[in-house]
C-alpha cells in the first residue's frame, strides 16, 4: 500500500504535500472497520483481527519509517514524533481494550452481542467526523494555496478524490489475487483482500495534522475515511450474498464429525 500510494501520486502528478497525505495514507495499518465488514463478508474473521493487530502493532515502528522514506522526497518528516503519535493513537487502546477484558469479564460478556452494531455505529460517526472536523479548514487551505501560486485548484479535488479510490481499490485487488496465488480458500482470501484495501484513515489524519504543517496533508486521509468506508460496505454487502466456496463442505464435515 505504501509503493501503491508513491506510485500513484506520480502518476496523477499530485503536488508535494498530497503526495505526502497519499503516502501517509497507504503507511497506515488496517482499519477496525475492516474487522466488521470481515463479518459481513462472510469473511474469515479470526483472520482479520490477527492481521489487524499485527500491522497496528508494527506500525509504530513501519508507519513513520515507510513514510520517512517515501514521503521524505516530498516533504520533511519527524519520524520520531511519528513513531510516538502512532504508540498513543494505536497502541494504548488496544491495551486499555485489553485491560478492561480482564478486569471486568461479566461486563465484557454482557456486551458483546451488540458489540457488531456498536462498532458499525462508532466507525460510521468516526468517519463523518473526521471529514466534517477537516473540510472547512482544507477548502480554505485550497483556496489560499490556488490564489497565492496556483499549487492546487479546488476544482482538482476530483483527482485527488481518484487517487484515494485507486489505493483502495488496489488493495482490495491486490490482497484477493496474492491470496488466490497463495493457495488460500475463499473466506481468507475475502479477509486479506478487505484487510489489505481498508487503511486506518483515523490515524492518517491525527498524524498529518500533528506533525505537517499544510494541512493539504490531510486530505488524502480525511478523503478516505469516507470513500474507504463507501467502498468497503459495498464489497462487503455483494458477497454477504455469495457463500464462499467450500463452507458447503465443511458445514457437512461438521456436522458428520
Amino acid at each position: 500500500m505504501p509503493a501503491v500510494g508513491s506510485i500513484t501520486s506520480r502518476a496523477l502528478g499530485l503536488p508535494p504535500s498530497l503526495s505526502a497525505g497519499l503516502i501517509l495514507l497507504g503507511c497506515c495499518p488496517g482499519g477496525t472497520a475492516s474487522n466488521v465488514v470481515t463479518l459481513v463478508a462472510q469473511g474469515d474473521v479470526p483472520l482479520s483481527i490477527v492481521m489487524t493487530v499485527c500491522s497496528t502493532l508494527a506500525a509504530v515502528f513501519l508507519t513513520p519509517l515507510l513514510t520517512k522514506i517515501l514521503a521524505g522526497a516530498y516533504i520533511p518528516v519527524d519520524a520520531v514524533k511519528l513513531s510516538f503519535s502512532t504508540l498513543q493513537v494505536v497502541v494504548a487502546p488496544i491495551m486499555l481494550g485489553s485491560s478492561i477484558q480482564t478486569a471486568f469479564p461479566s461486563v465484557v460478556q454482557f456486551v458483546t452481542p451488540f458489540a457488531p452494531l456498536m462498532a458499525v455505529l462508532a466507525s460510521s460517526l468516526l468517519a463523518c467526523s473526521v471529514f466534517s472536523e477537516n473540510f472547512v479548514r482544507l477548502r480554505s487551505t485550497i483556496a489560499d494555496a490556488s490564489s497565492v501560486n496556483g499549487d492546487f485548484f479546488s476544482g482538482d479535488i476530483g483527482v485527488v478524490m481518484l487517487s484515494v479510490i485507486l489505493l483502495h481499490f488496489a488493495g482490495f485487488f491486490v490482497g484477493y489475487a496474492a491470496a488466490a496465488i497463495g493457495g488460500l480458500k475463499e473466506k481468507q482470501r475475502r479477509a486479506i483482500s478487505i484487510e489489505v484495501g481498508m487503511q486506518n484513515s483515523s490515524l492518517g489524519v491525527v498524524l498529518a495534522a500533528a506533525h505537517f504543517s499544510s494541512p493539504l496533508v490531510a486530505l488524502p486521509p480525511a478523503i478516505s475515511a469516507v470513500i474507504m468506508n463507501i467502498m468497503g460496505s459495498t464489497l462487503g454487502l455483494v458477497w454477504q450474498y455469495i457463500t464462499p466456496s467450500g463452507s458447503e463442505n465443511e458445514t457437512t464435515d461438521i456436522h458428520n464429525a
